[in-house]
C-alpha cells in the first residue's frame, strides 16, 4: 500500500506545466461540482482518477504540479519511474505508450519544466489550457457588473472537459441531490463496477466503469443495495440504450462533433436525462461552450442577481424556462456562457462563502491604508505647498533688495 503524495519539486516524481493560479484555481475547478472524483488528501494537494490513471494535483503561483501514480501489483503506490525528457512523442493505443527518444538529467530539478508527454497532454486537454480565462474574465466583466464584483474573489475556475461517459453517468446522479452525497455515490459506483488501480493510504481508486459494466442485467439492483434508489434504473437502462446497435460505444464522444441543440436532443433521448443533466454534460465533455445549465439554484441566481423574471414564481423549472434563461445568459455574456456560468455557480455555493468574507475584511483596511495614504499625500502637498511660498517670498525679496542697491549708487 502507498502513501499520497507531497509535492517536493525537486524530485523526479514531479512534473508540472506553466500555469498561474488566475488560470486554474484547483480549490475552486475540482470542488465546484462538475467532477466528483477529486478529494483534497492534504492541504492543497487534490487526488483524484482521471483518464484511467490516479493523480496528485498541486500548483504555486506559475506552475500546475502533477503526480502520476503506478497500477496496483508489484510496487503499488510507488511513483511512475521517470527522469526528465529532451524529447518525448505520443503514442496511440490501448496502453497509450509514450515513445521517449532521449533521456536527459535536469541539472535544476527544482525548475519548472515545459514537457510534451502524454500525462502533460491528457492534463492540457482536461483542464482545457489553451483558453486564456484571463482574457474571457476581462469579456465577462465589461458586460456584466455583477461578475465583475465576484471576479476578484474568484479567479481561474476553468471548464472541465471530462469523459463523456464518466461525465454523464455521474451527472445521472445528481438528481435531487448535493455535492457532497454525489461524490460518495460516485465512488461507490466506481467501487462496485470500476477496476481497482491502486490503494494510498487505506484508500481504494477505481477506474470509471465501463459502459458494459453499467449496462449488466443485475447492475440495477446491485446500485440500489447501496442506496442510489430510482437512479439505480437510470445508469443501467442509460448505458444499454448507449450500446444499442443503433448508437453504439463510441456515440457519446461522437456527439463532440454534432451540433449543440443536435447533441441536446441526443441526450435528452436517454433514461433519467433531462434538460439540466443534457446541458451539463454537453457543457463539460462535449465541447459545447455555449451549454448554460439551469437549476433551481441557477434560477434563483438570475432573479436575485440579474432581475430575471424577479417576480415570477416557478415551482418547476420547464424546458421553456431552461431555454429562455439559457438563451438571456448567452446574450449577456456571448459564445463561452457556460464558462461564465460556472463562475457565478461557484461564487454562489455555501461551501465558499468564506472567501467573500475574507474578500470584505479586506476591502475595509486596504481602503484605510488608501485613505492614510491620501492624507499622507495631502499633509506633503500641503508642507510643499508651504515650503514653495517661503521661497517664493525670499526670491521676491531679494530682487528689491538687489534693486535698492542699485538706485544708491
Amino acid at each position: 500500500m502507498g502513501e499520497h503524495a507531497l509535492l517536493s519539486p525537486g524530485g523526479d516524481a514531479w512534473r508540472s506545466l506553466a500555469c498561474a493560479e488566475s488560470e486554474l484555481r484547483l480549490d475552486l475547478t475540482l470542488a465546484c461540482g462538475q467532477s466528483f472524483r477529486w478529494r483534497e488528501t492534504a492541504a492543497g494537494h487534490w487526488t483524484g482518477v482521471m483518464g484511467g490513471r490516479v493523480w496528485t494535483l498541486s500548483q504555486t503561483d506559475e506552475a500546475l504540479w502533477y503526480h502520476v501514480y503506478r497500477r496496483s501489483g508489484p510496487g503499488a503506490g510507488q511513483v511512475r519511474p521517470r527522469k526528465r525528457r529532451a524529447g518525448v512523442t505520443s503514442g496511440k493505443g490501448s496502453a497509450g505508450a509514450v515513445k521517449e527518444e532521449e533521456e536527459e538529467e535536469e541539472e535544476e530539478p527544482g525548475a519548472v519544466t515545459e514537457v510534451t508527454d502524454e500525462e502533460g497532454e491528457m492534463l492540457r486537454d482536461y483542464f482545457q489550457l489553451d483558453v486564456s480565462l484571463g482574457d474571457l474574465y476581462q469579456q465577462w466583466g465589461a458586460a456584466d457588473p455583477h461578475f465583475q464584483a465576484i471576479a476578484g474573489t474568484f479567479p481561474g475556475v476553468r471548464m472541465l472537459r471530462q469523459d463523456p461517459t464518466e461525465c454523464l453517468f455521474s451527472l445521472i446522479c445528481t438528481s435531487n441531490n448535493n455535492i457532497a452525497r454525489i461524490h460518495v455515490m460516485v465512488d461507490k459506483m466506481c467501487q462496485a463496477l470500476g477496476a481497482q488501480l491502486i490503494q494510498l493510504d487505506g484508500t481504494s481508486y477505481h477506474d470509471f466503469p465501463s459502459l458494459s459494466a453499467l449496462a449488466d442485467g443485475g447492475v440495477e439492483a446491485r446500485l440500489r443495495d447501496l442506496g442510489f434508489g430510482y437512479r439505480a434504473r437510470f445508469l443501467q437502462q442509460s448505458a444499454a440504450q448507449i450500446l444499442a446497435p443503433d448508437r453504439g460505444p463510441r456515440w457519446l464522444e461522437g456527439l463532440r462533433t454534432t451540433a449543440y441543440p443536435q447533441a441536446l436532443d441526443a441526450l435528452r433521448a436517454l433514461t433519467g436525462v433531462g434538460p439540466k443533466v443534457a446541458n451539463c454534460v454537453c457543457l463539460m465533455s462535449l465541447d459545447k461552450a455555449e451549454a448554460v445549465p439551469v437549476d433551481t439554484h441557477m434560477w434563483q441566481i438570475a432573479q436575485r442577481d440579474y432581475g430575471y423574471a424577479r417576480r415570477k414564481v416557478q415551482k418547476s423549472i420547464t424546458d421553456k424556462l431552461h431555454r429562455d434563461v439559457g438563451d438571456f445568459f448567452r446574450t449577456l455574456w456571448g459564445p463561452r456562457a457556460g464558462w461564465a456560468q460556472s463562475v457565478v455557480f461557484c461564487a454562489d455555493l455555501e461551501r465558499f462563502q468564506a472567501l467573500k468574507a475574507t474578500a470584505h475584511l479586506k476591502q475595509p483596511k486596504e481602503e484605510e491604508e488608501d485613505e492614510e495614504k491620501e492624507v499622507t499625500g495631502a499633509l506633503e502637498g500641503t508642507k510643499t505647498e508651504a515650503e514653495g511660498s517661503g521661497n517664493a517670498k525670499r526670491r521676491k525679496t531679494k530682487p528689491a533688495r538687489h534693486e535698492k542697491a542699485k538706485t544708491s549708487v
